[in-house]
C-alpha cells in the first residue's frame, strides 16, 4: 500500500502524543498510549527524509561551528517539536557510539528505531532501604543506588517501540551495534532541571565475569554509582529535514 501522505503520519504522531501526555493520570491514558504506540510503530526513516549514513556523511552534516576541537559528536539530535507536555526529535548515533546509562525523572518515554541496530539496557531504581547488601567497597565517587537490571535487548526498525515510564525501565543505556543508527524519541514531559527533571548519569558497579563464564542472568539487582557526564560523550545538533509538525 502506498504511503500517501508522509507529513500526516509524523503530524498524527505529534497530535496523538499531545493528547496522550496532556493527562497522563487520566482514565484514558492507557488507551491513548496504545494508540500512540501503534502510530509510532508505523514510522520509517524515509517518512522523516532520513537515510542511513557513514562517518563521512555524519561529519559533513555536523560540520562547522562545533566547539569540540573539530571533533564530530558521537551523537546528534534533530529537534522536531516540543510542548509543555512532551518533546519529540531524532537521535543519530555514529557507528560504535553509546548514550551512557541515564535516567528520566518522573517521565514517560518512547523510542522507535529508524535505521541500524540498537542495544538497549533497561533498569529500574529501587526504593531506599530495598538493598539486600552494601555497595561494593571499591565504589568511591558519587552516590550509589540499588537498581533492578531488567533487560538488555537489540532493537531494529522491525521492532516495536521501546517504552519507559516513571517507574519501569526509567534508566537505560543505548549502544549503536555494527554501524550507525537513528531513533525517533518522545519524552513526556521534557527534561527541565528547574522542575526536578534533570538528566543524571550512572555507572554499573559490576566486575567482569571470568573468561568462559556465562553472564549473570536478568532480571537481577545491581548497584549503580552516579557519575558526571562522560568526557567522551556529547550531543551535537542537526537540522531536521522531515515534514513540518504544527501543534
Amino acid at each position: 500500500m502506498p504511503r500517501d501522505n508522509m507529513a500526516s503520519l509524523i503530524q498524527r504522531v505529534a497530535r496523538q502524543a499531545r493528547i496522550t501526555f496532556r493527562s497522563p493520570a487520566g482514565p484514558a491514558f492507557g488507551e491513548n498510549l496504545h494508540r500512540l504506540q501503534q502510530l509510532l510503530d508505523e514510522v520509517r526513516a524515509e517518512d522523516l527524509h532520513l537515510a542511513p549514513r557513514g562517518p563521512s556523511a555524519a561529519a559533513a552534516a555536523a560540520g562547522g561551528g562545533i566547539p569540540w576541537g573539530g571533533a564530530v559528536p558521537p551523537v546528534s539530535y534533530m529537534h522536531i517539536c516540543e510542548t509543555e507536555s512532551f518533546s519529540m526529535g531524532v537521535f543519530l548515533l555514529r557507528s560504535g557510539a553509546c548514550i551512557p546509562l541515564h535516567d528520566h525523572p518522573g517521565m514517560n518515554g518512547m523510542l522507535k528505531v529508524l535505521y541500524g541496530t540498537l542495544r538497549i539496557a533497561c533498569m529500574d531504581t529501587l526504593p531506599p532501604g530495598a538493598a539486600a547488601a552494601a555497595p561494593p567497597p571499591s565504589a568511591g565517587g558519587g552516590p550509589c543506588h540499588r537498581a533492578l537490571y531488567r533487560s538488555r535487548q537489540h532493537y531494529t526498525p522491525a521492532s516495536p517501540p521501546c517504552l519507559l515510564s516513571p517507574h519501569t525501565d526509567n534508566l537505560h543505556q543505548i549502544d549503536a551495534v555494527d554501524g550507525p543508527a537513528a531513533f525517533l524519541d518522545i519524552l513526556a514531559p521534557p527534561y527541565d532541571p528547574q522542575h526536578g527533571r534533570d538528566c543524571h548519569y550512572y555507572r554499573l558497579l559490576e566486575g567482569q565475569p571470568p573468561a568462559g563464564a556465562e553472564p549473570p542472568g536478568l532480571p537481577r539487582e545491581v548497584w549503580l554509582m552516579e557519575t558526571p557526564q562522560a568526557a567522551d560523550f556529547w550531543c551535537g545538533g542537526e537540522p531536521y529535514p522531515g515534514p513540518r509538525v504544527c501543534l
